[in-house]
């Protein structure tokens, strides 16, 4: 195994912090893609290669990106969840990269909901 340089920790930490922001105010909008083994075997990790590419691409710095496990609609993999600060979460389903991508144009970076590809709107959360 390699030996971190001062630079490998820098590049750690300032990817730690971002993954933090939003929990902390800062960020505009968390992205998680559900890779539970449903998720995968559906083509989950094609949907975050698209996000980490478009990501890359627009230079943004403030959407955190993350995953979780199964979401309980395995038929309906693969999906994601948007949550911009101060909105209600939207859960996108039957996603492909094209499909993904402009979910995260016209959502994530535009602020509006792409209701082709929505299956919900809010959580079930109770305050």
């Amino acid at each position: 195994m390699a030996k971190l340089t001062p630079e490998d920790l820098d590049r750690i930490a300032e990817r730690m912090k971002r993954q933090t922001t939003l929990r902390e105010g800062a960020g505009r909008a968390k992205v998680t893609v559900h890779m539970g083994t449903c998720g995968i075997a559906a083509g989950a990790r094609k949907i975050m290669t698209a996000l980490l590419a478009v990501i890359e691409k627009e230079g943004t710095d403030d959407v955190i990106l993350t995953t979780s496990g199964c979401a309980g609609l395995c038929s309906r993999e693969p999906m994601m969840t948007v949550e911009l600060k101060d909105n209600a979460p939207v859960k996108y389903v039957d996603l492909d990269e094209d499909k993904t991508r402009q979910i995260f144009t016209d959502h994530v970076l535009g602020g509006k909901i792409v209701s082709d590809f929505a299956l919900a709107v809010g959580s079930e959360r109770q305050s």
